[in-house]
């Protein structure tokens, strides 16, 4: 298995990565943002739903 981010052999340490540098790197990439996922806006979605309706005389 080869390091996800230089490509160097694994150390048994690191695993999946080769050193602590390239551990680091891509925990870095997961705090910045690299590693997220495109999503579509979601469609007309309102913000506020309005009140929960209930059944009169029932406890709020």
């Amino acid at each position: 298995m080869s390091c996800p981010i230089c490509g160097k052999p694994t150390a048994p340490a690191w695993r999946p990565f080769c050193s602590r540098r390239c551990a680091d790197i891509d925990l870095g990439n997961w705090i910045d943002g690299s590693y997220r996922v495109p999503a579509e806006e979601a469609a007309d979605v309102p913000d506020d739903p309005g009140p929960a309706e209930t059944e009169p005389g029932a406890p709020h």
